[in-house]
């Protein structure tokens, strides 16, 4: 699969430098795999989670999205000590990656649902 915006990736592992391992990692499952679906995809990464949000509005910009509401793959990264949050399209084979935050991040992220 295809990252897109992977220097996010690289952003947050600059302001984290631990989490660069386990990234590092899931980077190389990604781009080595192809996935058709969640199903698919929950067999390399059990721990994947859907979580549906309202959209946001830059992603709203970026692309025309049909509804108002996308749901985000989201990744443990590194024990759980952050959290990649992605949207995944399957049938062109991209991954996006929407943001890379800390645990205490991600709460607050998905608080406002």
């Amino acid at each position: 699969m295809q990252i897109i915006y992977e220097h996010k990736l690289v952003e947050f592992v600059e302001r984290h430098s631990t989490s660069r391992p386990g990234l590092l990692r899931w980077i190389n499952l990604v781009q080595q795999n192809n996935f058709s679906s969640v199903t698919a995809l929950r067999e390399m990464f059990p721990h994947a989670d859907l979580v549906k949000k309202r959209t946001p509005l830059q992603l709203i910009q970026q692309v025309p999205y049909s509804n108002r509401e996308t749901t985000f793959t989201v990744f443990n990264i590194g024990g759980n000590k952050a959290r990649l949050i992605t949207v995944m399209r399957y049938e062109s084979q991209q991954v996006v990656i929407h943001e890379v935050l800390t645990h205490a991040e991600y709460n607050a992220w998905n608080r406002k649902r």
